[in-house]
């Protein structure tokens, strides 16, 4: 992968080193994928996941097996404008694999907000980290 790659591929796309891979890197995951749903565009959220990727949302009793699947969920989630924050995150790193779990707050468009648990468990491909398993539920309150 040339230097530039790394660069415009942003940290999906950056070369693991399993011993030098970062828990600020593993957290900056959750940046990019945030980012992505401020582009309101569920294709951009979807691609960060792995093909076979389970999705377990916070708002829907429906777990989502694929990319199709995923996409079809952010479009009604997107719609909502979520704008996410980490609360509290507890990251495990294990060679290509990496966890990243906690609390998060999302607030949308209309004000309101929703507190939940996720967990985020990423794999290194080869060329990039996706995405294999997302859950998420909502904080009894």
């Amino acid at each position: 992968m040339e230097e530039g790659c790394l660069v415009c591929c942003g940290l999906f796309g950056k070369a693991p080193q399993a011993s030098s891979v970062s828990e600020n890197e593993i957290l900056a995951l959750f940046d990019e994928w945030n980012g992505a749903l401020q582009t309101k565009d569920p294709k951009k959220v979807a691609v960060l996941y792995e093909n076979n990727a389970i999705l377990l949302p916070v708002d829907s009793n429906e777990i989502r097996h694929n990319h199709k699947e995923i996409e079809d969920y952010f479009v009604h989630f997107l719609a909502k404008e979520p704008v996410g924050k980490i609360d509290e995150a507890h990251i495990r790193i294990y060679d290509q694999t990496a966890i990243n779990s906690g609390n998060y707050t999302y607030t949308f468009k209309d004000g309101t907000s929703v507190q939940a648990q996720f967990t985020f468990v990423y794999r290194w491909n080869g060329e990039r980290w996706l995405i294999v398993e997302h859950h998420s539920s909502q904080i009894p309150g």
